[in-house]
């Protein structure tokens, strides 16, 4: 995620930065550049149609349309991010459980082993959660603290391994049970939160409206020059390019973020969430 200033205007308007959607749709606007110059030199050189042709009417088309892609544009990105928000939403969850259970973890006044255990088990959930969004293994340092098999989902390995541990503590007299109905809480609260995540991974905007979309920006954009060069000549070379560089952008921003976790400019900083709930528990369990 990037972080920056939002007054700092002039910055952004001449810095380029790589998650920047005019580096991705360059090629594609020098393209509808040389399409629009190529359907401009057919209409007033080759063919010498004036605005009293038929073909001058096509325009009407876009006047009409634009009011319908700018809604269609519009509840696209707003979706989108929907599911980036619900997403930092989830991962502040997470934060605050760990944060919290750590706490009661060190209220518990366990042994030195049991501190161990839950100071490399909570963080490592956040990590290993990051890591499965991401469709990658986590095994993490100190490994043999909880096991984890290969293949399998690890983030509920791990969530397994600290309520059999809880449940341990019970059976050790450590802990009673109104305590262990809290405890688990905490820990249901974990996969819960693993579970809101995968709802977003897992399911994306539908492909039939995603496709749309991207199809009706291109026919609108490649009929402008058509109606339009009449009124505007050749500065459809200029025009046109930037007409599609913004339609295109907005949709170019909503699939960046309708997937939050990854490691894109605009995603969320998961990195740096799991960086801090390691940090904060550790501050937790290890305070005398």
């Amino acid at each position: 995620m990037i972080n920056y200033n939002p007054k700092e205007w002039f910055t952004y308007i001449f810095h380029f930065h790589k998650g920047d959607t005019i580096l991705k749709l360059w090629p594609l606007m020098i393209s509808v550049s040389i399409f629009s110059a190529f359907v401009a030199f057919l209409e007033l050189n080759v063919f010498k149609l004036s605005k009293s042709d038929y073909v001058s009417n096509i325009g009407m088309m876009h006047s009409l349309l634009g009011f319908v892609i700018s809604m269609l544009l519009v509840f696209r990105t707003n979706t989108s991010y929907d599911r980036w928000w619900d997403g930092r939403k989830l991962l502040g969850g997470l934060t605050n459980v760990s944060r919290n259970f750590a706490m009661k973890i060190k209220a518990l006044k366990l042994p030195e082993d049991d501190l161990r255990f839950f100071e490399y088990g909570i963080p490592k959930y956040a990590f290993a959660m990051k890591e499965h969004l991401r469709e990658k293994k986590y095994f993490g340092k100190n490994s043999f603290l909880i096991e984890v098999k290969d293949g399998q989902h690890i983030p509920n390995q791990i969530a397994s391994s600290m309520i059999t541990r809880i449940y341990d503590l019970l059976r050790r007299g450590l802990i009673s049970q109104e305590q262990l109905i809290v405890l688990t809480n905490d820990i249901n609260q974990f996969t819960d939160i693993c579970g809101g995540c995968e709802r977003i991974k897992n399911t994306p905007i539908p492909y039939s409206y995603s496709a749309f979309i991207k199809k009706f920006i291109f026919i609108y954009v490649l009929t402008i020059p058509i109606g339009w060069v009449f009124s505007l000549g050749y500065y459809l070379v200029l025009i046109v390019p930037f007409i599609l560089y913004v339609l295109a952008s907005l949709e170019l921003i909503a699939e960046e973020i309708e997937d939050p976790f990854g490691l894109d400019a605009n995603d969320l900083p998961v990195d740096t969430i799991c960086n801090n709930i390691e940090k904060h528990v550790e501050e937790i369990l290890s305070n005398d």
